[in-house]
């Protein structure tokens, strides 16, 4: 059961109090309080654990200070959509607003390289009117011999680039918990130019420990990437992880399934499961097409299989494309095959808003069709 109390309620009030006084005296029952504070006001959800069936909704909604109640219905208590939940699914960061409504293309170098590949990433994003990237500083790799990325050297002219060139948000993954202080601290000694988005990878999704600690900050919103080797259920939960320990700025990424099934492709494309995520929870979801293809492969229409897989998840509602570019894919690093050209980019946004369109037309109609 979580308690929604009303907006900028302080603790010190007396109703405060009081709440928590007979909050803690119910038998068998455990508080969890978060608290989100935004633009213009601070918001306060207690959540009840343990034996609530007994608890009479009307009773709890007359307690002081209470604004609504909702009954959990779902395994996910934090991040899942409840029986009269009506709590936001959207989230604000850096002047981005991220939802379950909403569309972001996140475009840019899986791993950093030089910086005159990042200037030129950054510049080709900034003339096609783009405020979000991605820029791998930190990359786990099967082979312990392959590039593991520049890590914390390569931050300061990350984001002082991103801040030349008007982006916004950068997504990068991180990997440990040390990471996540390396990017605060470059972040601060370069003013701040821009924010991040921290991600946390495939390999990491059972990371606990690390879904813990990411999770306690709330300075950084973080994508998580489904597990590439677990069920979607279980993928969810490692979301609430990090929502259990404070941090609900948390986007789910679909990236494919490891399985020789989706084979020539690099993994099994799962952007079916794009509405089946917002259905069971308040999450935005974003689609991971470079790595669920793998390649530059083309059907007889001339359109890269990335295009393809691209437009079955932004028609299915997804709300962020994570997607590899580079300037030069022959010297990239990391996951060359797979990039798409920067000379591509114009056509990459515009067969992503003729999607876009498709689903805002497809949802439009359904709608017209639900009123009769």
């Amino acid at each position: 059961m979580i308690l929604i109390l009303s907006p900028n309620i302080a603790p010190e009030s007396a109703e405060y109090q009081a709440l928590l006084g007979y909050l803690q005296h119910l038998p068998d029952i455990q508080t969890r309080i978060h608290h989100e504070q935004g633009t213009e006001q601070r918001l306060t959800e207690i959540y009840l654990i343990g034996r609530t069936a007994a608890l009479s909704l009307d009773y709890m909604k007359g307690l002081p200070g209470v604004e609504r109640v909702v009954r959990v219905s779902e395994e996910y208590r934090v991040l899942g959509r409840h029986q009269d939940d009506h709590r936001p699914t959207s989230f604000d960061y850096n002047g981005v607003h991220f939802g379950q409504d909403g569309l972001h293309v996140f475009a840019g170098l899986c791993a950093v390289d030089t910086r005159d590949h990042v200037e030129t990433m950054m510049r080709a994003l900034r003339d096609q009117g783009q405020v979000c990237t991605r820029m791998g500083a930190y990359k786990p790799r099967t082979n312990p011999y392959s590039f593991q990325g520049h890590g914390k050297a390569c931050l300061p002219y990350v984001f002082e680039l991103a801040g030349q060139y008007g982006i916004r948000v950068v997504a990068m993954e991180v990997t440990h918990e040390s990471h996540v202080d390396e990017i605060r601290e470059a972040l601060r000694e370069t003013g701040n130019p821009t924010g991040v988005m921290l991600q946390i990878g495939t390999r990491n999704t059972q990371n606990f420990e690390l879904l813990k600690i990411v999770g306690r900050q709330q300075e950084f919103p973080v994508l998580l990437k489904r597990g590439f080797g677990i069920t979607l259920d279980e993928s969810l939960n490692a979301a609430e992880y990090l929502a259990s320990e404070g941090n609900r700025k948390v986007v789910f990424g679909l990236r494919g399934m490891k399985t020789n099934m989706g084979d020539p492709h690099r993994n099994l494309v799962d952007f079916a499961h794009v509405p089946v995520v917002k259905r069971l929870t308040r999450m935005p979801v974003c689609i991971d097409p470079s790595h669920s293809v793998g390649s530059r492969a083309a059907g007889p229409d001339g359109l890269l299989d990335i295009l393809h897989v691209v437009a079955q998840g932004v028609i299915a509602g997804a709300n962020m494309v994570l997607v590899d570019f580079h300037p030069d894919p022959a010297k990239a690093l990391v996951d060359g095959p797979q990039a798409l050209l920067l000379e591509e980019l114009p056509h990459f946004l515009e067969d992503v808003r003729i999607a876009r369109e498709a689903y805002e037309r497809r949802t439009q109609a359904f709608a017209r069709l639900a009123q009769g």
